[in-house]
């Protein structure tokens, strides 16, 4: 139980220090695109931008607009920070660990269900913005918290046929599992890791991802030449840190799950030259590595594409995705009821049959032998 409130403390602790310094890399990788410096004054090499960012959001006043909803006002902000860090108490973020004989998973929850509780808590997420949105009383806010809305139920369906297909090639619903079948790198001639069996399915998911995380170009939630800004426009201090700091924690959980589904977690080539803790440290190290490079293809989408316009996103989410993610599930399903399912079911169960039939004359043929001889 306290390894467990150990590692529950510590998954807090270590996601939101990510988060600040994703701000940081964002702002960095925005200034390398455009051939600039970055911040550079906080710190050595801007290092300590983070902290003066959330020291000057600490210390701001604490506002809330006259007709605005006290209660939901706050709650807001709340639901869509909380919902964005329970996400990855189900994500293994590195094989075990064995500390004085015990042997501990780097993982707070190892349930049966891992995909759909990831799912099912993205989308709570967007209540709080709903929420923020609607109390805060300003018809800006309030678009802003509907396209969010539709933005996100649209894209959730895509993103959960993506998901069924992965599901349904593993036949696991646990993350775990589906990170343990990734094992290696090269499996029996094939490549073992998701994105090669399922390349159009990792588009999907790579594509919604963006869309659920209101990154760039699928930002039309918060987009200031017609919203101002968005769903937080009324919101400052902390709770408008709160806000910002869910939309860097899904985007680090996204990169994560990403890492855990296509591209093999914790697993790497050569990984069966090592055993141990050391595996388990070059394991969560490589799942880092694996995430934060996705991390940086969503920066560098978001500084590289123009914004959607909202006929377009709800085109491309309705027309394109999801089309292609159902293609995508039933060419998946027949294939797996051509080779691995139904067909070779039956023909199991004709050759076991057959197995069954044959039995008694060899049992008889025996016994005919036995009398046989015993006659002689």
């Amino acid at each position: 139980m306290i390894i467990k409130l150990i590692i529950v403390v510590a998954l807090f602790a270590i996601t939101l220090g990510i988060a600040a310094y994703l701000t940081l890399m964002e702002r960095k990788v925005a200034a390398w695109m455009q051939d600039r410096i970055g911040p550079d004054r906080a710190g050595p090499f801007g290092l300590l931008q983070p902290l003066a960012d959330g020291g000057k959001m600490f210390f701001k006043e604490d506002f809330r607009p006259t007709n605005a909803d006290k209660w939901l006002f706050i709650i807001g902000p709340g639901i869509a920070m909380f919902t964005s860090l329970i996400t990855g108490a189900v994500i293994p973020w590195g094989p075990d660990l064995k500390i004085a004989g015990e042997s501990i998973a780097l993982q707070v929850a190892d349930v049966n269900i891992g995909i759909l509780f990831i799912m099912g808590a993205v989308s709570i997420g967007v209540y709080g913005i709903m929420i923020g949105g609607w109390a805060s009383n300003n018809k800006f806010a309030l678009f802003g918290a509907i396209r969010a809305s539709s933005q996100m139920i649209s894209y959730e369906l895509a993103m959960g046929v993506s998901v069924i297909t992965i599901v349904l090639m593993t036949g696991s619903l646990s993350i775990r599992e589906i990170v343990d079948q990734q094992h290696g790198f090269w499996d029996n001639g094939w490549f073992s890791w998701n994105v090669f069996k399922q390349p159009i399915c990792f588009v999907v998911f790579l594509i919604t991802a963006l869309a659920e995380c209101n990154r760039a170009p699928f930002d039309l939630a918060e987009c200031e030449s017609e919203l101002i800004g968005g769903y937080h426009t009324e919101y400052g201090a902390m709770k408008l840190g709160f806000f910002l700091f869910a939309e860097y924690v899904n985007m680090f959980i996204s990169c994560a799950v990403i890492s855990a589904l296509f591209f093999g977690g914790y697993n790497f080539p050569g990984m069966d030259n090592f055993s141990g803790n050391t595996l388990a440290i070059l394991g969560t190290l490589v799942f880092f590595a694996k995430t934060f490079f996705f991390i940086f293809v969503f920066m560098w989408i978001r500084w590289t594409l123009p914004r959607f316009r909202y006929d377009q996103l709800m085109h491309i989410g309705w027309k394109k995705m999801i089309p292609i993610a159902l293609i995508n599930l039933l060419i998946t399903g027949v294939v797996i009821a051509y080779t691995e399912g139904w067909f070779s079911k039956s023909k199991e169960n004709e050759s076991a049959s057959n197995a069954k039939m044959e039995e008694p004359l060899g049992v008889n043929t025996s016994i005919e032998k036995t009398k046989t001889g015993n006659s002689l």
